[in-house]
């Protein structure tokens, strides 16, 4: 007996029904996706959490009483300066100082050897006395001819003759005098004193040279030593054209006088507490640099300002008015304008436009657009959006030092 094996049939009951059975497998997905995708689109908070908005630190800007001012890098120099040289010559016998020392208004400082100034000197003096003698004699001769005269002794001519004699004496007396002074003045000239104060620097010459001098300084002279004055002293610095007009503009506005007040830093310094005045500003710009040249006094009382020597200078251009403070971080340019981004009552970023100052106390000065009772974006400034919404949490505008750079 042959055994049949009994062969399974489809679950369709005809040919390929596997391939209509997948098929309708995957359409029926298709349409679990469509239906799901559907309900995402109409309900989406049932199933995705809405993106939490942006935090952000906001706070009021600082207050603070300020004065405009304008910063420069200024230079000192010597109120008097002076080239010492003689204005007469001879040998050098004697040096009345020491190289970088103070000295004071009439201090020897030179001696040329005097012997040939105080021959010079006799010789005049012993001209003087000779005309003198002979004026003494032309007048007695004179009153004698007058006598004669009176007595019809004498004629008026020789009255004449001694007349003119006398006044012949008379002028060799005035230019044996000039020829006095003109060799007192010589010898004088031999000791060369310090004009003014202040520090002299090293002796160009030695005890023994033969040095050349001149009194009207049209010839040939040797220079000795030089001497400045140190107190008080020059800060001279350049304004840029910008800054002048900037000065120029907030001095008209000024209704009280700012006395012409600065203040300068030395390079190893951090505060202005060096005070000085403002006395020239000059009448011209530089065509080469666009710069405009101005100078301030300085008091020197310590010596220790030097000229050559830099400083910083803070020029006061206004009455201390009170201004507001931002960080420098939170001013946003746009273009030749600048905006700061505040939070409203809603949370929402709005854009202002301000005029901003200088740096003062490592922040930034704001002249107008902003309220004190603004909240301005002080961190998360990167992730703020003009017009959308953010969390804004309290923050802190911290004070820095105000002697840095502006």
């Amino acid at each position: 007996m042959t055994s049949t094996e009994t062969q399974p049939r489809t679950d369709t009951g005809k040919p390929g029904g596997k391939f209509w059975a997948g098929f309708a497998i995957v359409i029926g997905i298709i349409v679990v996706l469509i239906v799901f995708g559907q309900r995402l689109l109409s309900h989406p908070t049932d199933h995705v959490a809405a993106a939490a908005p942006p935090v952000v630190m906001v706070s009021a800007p600082l207050q603070r009483e300020l004065e405009t001012r304008l910063q420069f890098l200024g230079q000192f120099s010597a109120v008097q300066r002076v080239e010492l040289r003689a204005q007469v010559g001879g040998t050098l016998t004697h040096i009345g100082f020491k190289d970088g020392e103070i000295v004071h208004q009439g201090d020897l400082l030179f001696e040329i050897d005097p012997t040939p100034y105080q021959i010079k000197l006799s010789e005049a003096t012993a001209q003087l006395e000779s005309a003198h003698a002979r004026f003494d004699l032309a007048s007695r001769e004179l009153a004698r001819a007058k006598t004669l005269e009176k007595n019809d002794a004498g004629t008026t001519e020789n009255v004449d003759q001694r007349s003119a004699e006398l006044r012949t004496a008379q002028a060799s007396i005035d230019a044996g005098e000039a020829l006095v002074r003109d060799a007192q003045f010589d010898l004088d000239r031999c000791r060369i004193s310090a004009p003014f104060t202040g520090r002299i620097g090293t002796h160009q010459v030695s005890v023994g040279n033969l040095i050349s001098g001149s009194r009207a300084g049209s010839g040939p002279t040797t220079l000795l030593a030089t001497l400045v004055s140190l107190n008080p002293i020059y800060l001279n610095f350049d304004m840029s054209e910008a800054d002048y007009l900037t000065f120029l503009r907030q001095r008209a506005k000024e209704k009280g006088s700012l006395d012409d007040r600065v203040g300068a830093a030395l390079t190893d310094e951090a505060s202005f507490d060096r005070p000085g005045t403002l006395n020239f500003v000059d009448n011209a710009l530089d065509r080469s640099s666009g710069t405009i040249h101005a100078r301030a006094t300085m008091p020197n009382g310590d010596l220790l300002l030097t000229p050559g020597g830099f400083a910083r200078v803070r020029l006061a251009l206004s009455t201390p008015a009170r201004v507001l403070l931002v960080p420098d971080a939170a001013v946003l340019p746009d273009q030749s304008q600048y905006n700061v981004l505040t939070v409203g009552p809603d949370d929402v970023v709005t854009p202002k436009q301000v005029e901003i100052g200088d740096i003062r106390y490592g922040l930034r000065v704001i002249l107008s657009g902003l309220n004190p009772t603004d909240k301005v974006i002080v961190d998360g400034v990167p992730v703020a959006t003009p017009g959308s919404k953010v969390s804004p949490q309290n923050g802190t505008i911290q004070l820095g030092s105000d002697e840095g750079k502006n």
